[in-house]
Formats: C-alpha cells, sequence, structure tokens
C-alpha cells in the first residue's frame, strides 16, 4: 500500500529534474510577429516602465532579480522590436534602433536549452551573477567591437549591443574554460545566445 510519505518522496524526485530543467529553460522559439511600434504605452506603467525607452525597458527587466520578475508580463527581444505583453491582453510593440541589434548571452558548463528570442522575463541561463570575460571581433576586418568583463546577471544571461548587420566571431572565457561561436545580427538572428559551451 503507498502511503502519503512515500508518495511525497516519489512526487518530489520526479519533479526535482523539472525543476533543474526550467532553471535553464522558458524562452522563445521562432515565430511569426506584427511589426511596427504601438501607441498604446500606458498599462506599462503598472510594471514601473512608464517613460522608459525600448533600451532603458531591455536593461530595467534584464537587470531584475528572478524573485522580482513580473510573472504575467511577457517581454520577447525580436530583432527589429521589443515586444511586451501581459495576461491582461495588453500588447505594445516598441522599434530597437535601426543600427544596433541586442543580443543576450548565456555561456553554460552543463546545462542549456534551445532559445531564438530572448525573453526578458522568462529566460533562465546556468552561470548567473558570474564574472566572464567577452570579446566580440567582427570577421570581416578583425575589428575587435567588444572587449571586457561582465557580470551575468540573475537570469543568467549578460545583454550586449552589436551592430546590425555584421558577421562575429563572439568568445566567452570563465574559471579557465573557454568558448567561442559565429555570430550574426541581421533579421535572421537570434537574440538568444545559449550555445557558448564552456570546456
Amino acid at each position: 500500500m503507498t502511503t502519503v510519505a512515500s508518495t511525497s518522496k516519489l512526487l518530489g524526485a520526479l519533479t526535482a529534474p523539472l525543476i533543474a530543467i526550467a532553471l535553464v529553460t522558458a524562452c522563445t522559439t521562432p515565430g511569426p510577429v506584427t511589426t511596427g511600434e504601438t501607441d498604446d504605452v500606458d498599462w506599462l506603467g503598472e510594471y514601473g516602465l512608464e517613460g522608459l525607452d525600448p533600451r532603458e525597458i531591455i536593461e530595467r527587466l534584464e537587470t531584475l532579480p528572478v524573485e522580482e520578475r513580473p510573472e504575467e508580463l511577457m517581454a520577447s527581444i525580436r530583432t527589429d522590436a521589443l515586444v511586451l505583453s501581459d495576461d491582461a491582453g495588453n500588447e505594445t510593440f516598441l522599434d530597437l534602433p535601426e543600427d544596433e541589434f541586442y543580443i543576450s548571452v548565456a555561456p553554460y558548463t552543463d546545462r542549456t536549452h534551445d532559445c531564438h528570442f530572448h525573453s526578458l522575463t522568462t529566460c533562465l541561463g546556468e552561470l548567473r551573477n558570474q564574472d566572464v570575460d567577452i570579446t566580440v571581433t567582427d570577421t570581416t576586418d578583425g575589428t575587435v567591437l567588444l572587449d571586457g568583463t561582465v557580470r551575468t546577471h540573475d537570469n543568467g544571461f549578460a545583454g550586449i549591443w552589436l551592430p546590425r548587420d555584421i558577421d562575429a566571431t563572439l568568445t566567452v572565457e570563465h574559471a579557465d574554460k573557454t568558448a567561442s561561436i559565429p555570430v550574426s545580427t541581421t533579421d535572421e538572428d537570434p537574440t538568444c545566445v545559449t550555445t557558448l559551451h564552456l570546456t
């Protein structure tokens, strides 16, 4: 006969791996989106985002401690727009700079997940609140676009702004481990990078 205690242990054993998986999931996959900035932004005041431009909203939400994220708010970074929506049916599209491209990077050692469009309120990476060295080099002429130490946020991601329409090499170093991948910043490319396996 199964007791309540043994059932609880079984549920705990089954739930623990799912929780671990959830810690590195919940990003946005590719999909159609309506583009073009919309005027209805008053509802953003409910989340403390009133009066902020898209870059400021991205910075605000990306740096929020995970436990302070508004569960009912979705904020997806597309290649040309920040798409904001909530459970009440509100939705707003804010145009991103025409000459810049936002990439959020989540290096990892053990666990990662598929991600295309970065979600500022649901994406979670493995290396939270860690210092990482990031270098971005333009593959066309060898120009170093970024070279410095940044700290991943509580969500395990570090966000960087790059020039639009370039091909580059992105290298991350952490704890004597390195990962390097090609990245591009066109309208077809991801804003979420989760393939940097540190070895």
